[in-house]
């Protein structure tokens, strides 16, 4: 089997939350996603987005460097995100760990499950 080269981190969370409004609010999380990426100097190629009947929502952002995905159930309060950035010219590292980490902030959610992936 070949040795891992370090194509990048994967970060995946399911995160828990009272702030249900946010759960609701698909075009408020993809303004607060575009303002971050524009941070990170990472470049968005494409946004997908579908909202269900009971207002939950489903959101990819494909990145030049890769993408993030969320997934929103209001029901349980609860949300799944994640966020992968490809190691193509630079060290993407801090930039997933940070990406993550203002996404439990904006959401000011509790962590139930992480995962990180070294690709």
């Amino acid at each position: 089997m070949k040795p891992l080269s370090s194509k990048g981190l994967h970060i995946l969370l399911t995160l828990e939350t009272e702030s249900e409004d946010l759960l609701l609010d698909s075009n408020g999380f993809l303004k607060f996603t575009e303002e971050i990426l524009k941070t990170k100097e990472v470049e968005i190629v494409g946004v997908t987005n579908h909202i269900f009947d009971n207002s939950s929502f489903t959101a990819a952002v494909c990145l030049k460097e890769s993408h993030l995905c969320i997934h929103t159930w209001p029901e349980y309060k609860q949300l799944t995100f994640d966020v992968f950035l490809c190691n193509y010219t630079q060290d993407n590292t801090s930039k997933v760990e940070q990406i993550a980490n203002e996404v439990v902030k904006y959401f000011n959610a509790v962590i139930i499950q992480e995962h990180k992936i070294n690709r």
